[in-house]
């Protein structure tokens, strides 16, 4: 069932203190390309807060303190339907709750996205894929993969939200290998909608600096410091994407950063063919 209704007011209430409008809903089958907001001089829109230590590893006493803290942040913005930059295993990402349609809307148009590209969704652990996904393949290849850079495409259940990517039966899923990550998708409880921190065909973001132009349209910025060496090519290539919908066959939607180790798991422990039609 859509929650576009409950969380429509509250992300009024958070548009408004940014100086933002809320777009129709519309449909997204019609592809149209949200134009992202007319760029200007950065405003301090977003609240900053960094991570103690190098981010990707949990806090410890006496840093604790730091940690809970962007934690709690960040739930309190995506349960009222905010979008929220974050950091992940590959690159910066941008995550709103899957089940607010209002903010999914949203991640659409602050980025000048396509309709018709879809979303991630970013989960806590491998249990949670059987709830939102029709699953064709062993859970022993799932645990191999997830947490980690790779998305799986699997059939959705009737368990999303259906204003999530309406144009497709699939859905890509994203449990990243970063603590905080991790924490943020346990506390919050329900599926995160995750795409990278970047406008539209713009070179993908391995610090928050580089992509400042979006700070004001967002309600809060988790730093968790440079991802990667926080400048090689290779560090922007993503996660790598790969189509499971097919039982006993696999297909590569996207390289990404792990394709080598990826695909030599699929085929030499899971006996996965790849699929003959390429993947788009």
């Amino acid at each position: 069932m859509s929650l576009a209704g409950p969380c429509r007011g509250l992300m009024a209430a958070v548009a408004a203190s940014l100086g933002l409008s809320e777009g129709p809903a519309g449909s997204a089958r019609s592809g149209r390309l949200l134009r992202p907001p007319s760029a200007g001089p950065v405003a301090p829109g977003a609240r900053l807060l960094r991570l103690p230590g190098s981010g990707a590893v949990r806090a410890a006493s006496p840093e604790r303190a730091g940690w809970t803290e962007a934690l709690r942040a960040a739930v309190a913005e995506l349960r009222a339907g905010a979008v929220v930059a974050v950091p992940t295993d590959t690159l910066y990402g941008l995550a709103c709750s899957a089940s607010c349609s209002a903010a999914l809307q949203d991640v659409y148009r602050l980025k000048g996205r396509s309709e018709v590209k879809p979303l991630a969704v970013c989960l806590s652990r491998v249990a949670d894929v059987y709830r939102y996904c029709h699953v064709r393949v062993p859970e022993g290849l799932l645990k191999d993969l997830l947490p980690g850079p790779v998305t799986l495409v699997m059939e959705r259940s009737e368990g999303l939200n259906k204003d999530l990517n309406p144009f497709t039966p699939l859905v890509g899923i994203r449990i990243p290998d970063h603590a905080f990550m991790k924490d943020l998708a346990q506390v919050f409880g329900g599926p995160l909608a995750l795409t990278s921190a970047n406008l539209s065909s713009q070179p993908s973001s391995l610090n928050v600096e580089e992509f400042q132009d979006l700070w004001p349209q967002l309600s809060l910025v988790i730093d968790g410091g440079p991802l990667g060496d926080g400048q090689s090519p290779e560090y922007r290539l993503g996660s790598t994407v790969v189509d499971l919908s097919v039982p006993g066959k696999f297909g590569i939607i996207r390289p990404g950063c792990a394709l080598e180790s990826t695909t030599a798991l699929l085929q030499q422990k899971y006996g996965l063919l790849p699929s003959a039609e390429p993947c788009s």
